[in-house]
């Protein structure tokens, strides 16, 4: 690797975008930047819903056309947050941003995973999570009045903006996971404390307290959610007896210097 590129692109999922467009799209980003792309020699994809090799497969093809003389491979996201957090090292690495998700890591492959179940149905601890259990505390009326009234000023639409976003409009799952800057600002209240306190323990008790080993090995994090509500996860983990590891908000600087140890020789 002689060089690095740090780009923005859209979000893709094999589950919904074609080959043209992750082709296109990127394309369209790397010719911005003016990216001579036969330079590349190595290419590390990182994504959502490429466990299974075809969908995997659609991403690598676009790639490799992108990068015709680069070594391209594309793994799960779970891989990522386990080599940025872990190492080569075992350990128990979690996702906690807008989605959920965990995996046991031996140090060299994922070895378990506790099955995602998305937001509609699980993502414990996530943005999504959080802001579901915010809405139901208010159409519910279990919201102090002083958060009602404070999340009414953020809100100009009301009861039916929120149902709007969450029912008729795309990724409901982004909209309610919006709701963390409302719990991040009012996260002193003692209400709030406790809805984070129950997502989280939610979480680690449905899916990390479920690998083998987990009081023996540390617990990693990666994602904005975890990371800024960190002290809330630890007391969850130290209150079980399990020991937390790293907090990391983007794994890409550590990714790089993970693929820069074991592609390069040391000189």
């Amino acid at each position: 690797m002689k060089g690095h590129y740090w780009l923005h692109t859209m979000g893709f999922n094999p589950l919904y975008h074609s080959e043209e467009l992750i082709y296109d799209k990127s394309k369209e980003e790397l010719d911005k930047h003016q990216v001579d792309l036969t330079a590349v020699s190595a290419m590390y994809y990182y994504g959502t819903a490429v466990w299974d090799h075809a969908k995997a497969e659609k991403i690598a093809r676009a790639l490799r056309r992108l990068f015709p003389n680069a070594h391209v491979e594309v793994e799960h996201d779970l891989l990522a947050a386990a080599r940025s957090t872990c190492g080569r090292d075992p350990g128990i690495a979690c996702i906690i941003g807008t989605g959920s998700n965990t995996c046991l890591f031996d140090g060299k492959a994922v070895t378990d995973n506790v099955t995602n179940l998305g937001y509609f149905v699980g993502d414990e601890g996530s943005g999504a999570h959080l802001g579901k259990a915010l809405i139901r505390a208010y159409f519910y009326r279990e919201l102090p009045p002083d958060l009602v009234t404070a999340l009414e000023e953020q809100i100009p639409g009301g009861k039916d903006e929120i149902l709007d976003n969450v029912y008729s409009k795309p990724q409901p799952n982004v909209y309610l996971a919006s709701f963390t800057k409302f719990l991040g600002e009012y996260r002193n209240h003692f209400f709030i404390q406790k809805l984070i306190y129950q997502s989280f323990a939610e979480f680690i008790d449905r899916n990390v307290r479920k690998y083998p080993g987990h009081l023996s090995m540390p617990v990693h994090f990666i994602g904005s959610v975890a990371y800024y509500f960190q002290d809330i996860v630890k007391i969850i983990l130290e209150e079980r007896g399990m020991q937390p590891g790293v907090f990391i908000l983007k794994p890409i600087d550590n990714l790089v210097q993970f693929h820069k140890a074991h592609a390069e020789p040391a000189t």
